[in-house]
């Protein structure tokens, strides 16, 4: 039996513990996954790290793309499942793109803007109802944005903006992803790693830097830790609701700026954290008021 299917057969309360302890394991390894596309970008192009570490990804998940190919041939509503590689795969450059130039933890900042995009697009792709106290939160939550973004004809530099151009184009993913939310986990993130496989094909012949054997164990590393962290979140909102899980994303925060002290001598300024708080806060209220209302929870998983 595997370890996932014994954690299965926990308890109820066992079974939340065990989604916990999963989702917090998942968040250090996206965490650690980015930190160390950030170390590699420094060296190599943004197109070679998508290229290496979607080969990696891809050749964990074969199996499970074999065992479960007929669900490939049966997608549901293929344009926009294409819509939503594509947007996949812009989110995941721009990230990357955007820790050459910026320390990790305001990239991050910016990412944990999505639950507050989600909920100002929601009115417009989903045709969901929005009243006035998840929108003072959107607002809020906007701050929280602008403070961490610090702008001024001085401060507001393209590498920000590609940041926040990937931030929503991340929200819009979730929210596509809730529209096909019939299709299977693998193809979904199957799906993913290939549209970062195709782009990274795509660019990597330029500024293509000849990576040693050190450099091709850690493109591996960062595709494997992609997987893992994906199936821990994946199993972890199975054993547990979402709504006693999903609040421990934000602990992304913590670690983004631990990697980007210790590993790349960064030191975040107090817009950053300021702001960083204050859509952590404006998140938690809509989540909660979510919560309230009855509906179904929205899950924003990070970034793979």
């Amino acid at each position: 039996m595997s370890l996932f299917a014994r954690l299965s057969t926990y308890d109820e309360p066992s079974a939340r513990l065990a989604g916990i302890g999963l989702m917090l394991l998942a968040i250090f390894m996206f965490s650690f996954g980015d930190a160390l596309g950030k170390f590699m970008v420094a060296t190599y192009s943004v197109g070679q790290l998508l290229w290496l570490r979607a080969c990696a990804a891809l050749a964990v998940l074969a199996p499970l793309i074999w065992r479960q190919r007929a669900a490939f041939t049966q997608l549901e509503r293929p344009w926009l499942q294409l819509l939503r590689v594509t947007l996949s795969t812009l989110e995941v450059a721009a990230f990357f793109l955007a820790t050459v130039y910026l320390p990790l933890a305001d990239v991050i900042t910016y990412y944990l803007a999505a639950p507050i995009f989600v909920t100002a697009l929601s009115p417009l792709v989903l045709r969901e109802h929005v009243g006035w106290r998840r929108w003072s939160a959107v607002l809020v939550g906007f701050c929280g944005v602008l403070i961490a973004l610090r702008p001024s004809a001085q401060t507001v530099s393209w590498p920000a903006m590609i940041a926040l151009g990937g931030s929503l184009s991340f929200s819009l993913l979730m929210l596509i992803t809730r529209l096909l939310r019939a299709t299977p986990d693998i193809v979904l993130a199957s799906s993913q790693f290939a549209g970062t496989f195709a782009l990274g094909a795509l660019l990597s012949p330029f500024g293509w830097v000849t990576p040693s054997l050190g450099s091709l164990g850690l493109f591996a590393a960062a595709g494997f830790i992609s997987v893992g962290a994906l199936l821990c979140v994946n199993r972890s909102l199975k054993l547990a609701p979402a709504s006693v899980v999903v609040p421990y994303q934000y602990s992304m925060i913590v670690w983004a700026v631990m990697f980007g002290y210790f590993v790349f001598g960064d030191v975040p300024e107090l817009a950053t954290i300021v702001g960083a708080a204050i859509i952590i806060g404006a998140g938690f209220y809509i989540f909660l008021r979510e919560q309230r209302l009855g509906r179904k929870e929205a899950v924003v998983s990070p970034p793979v």
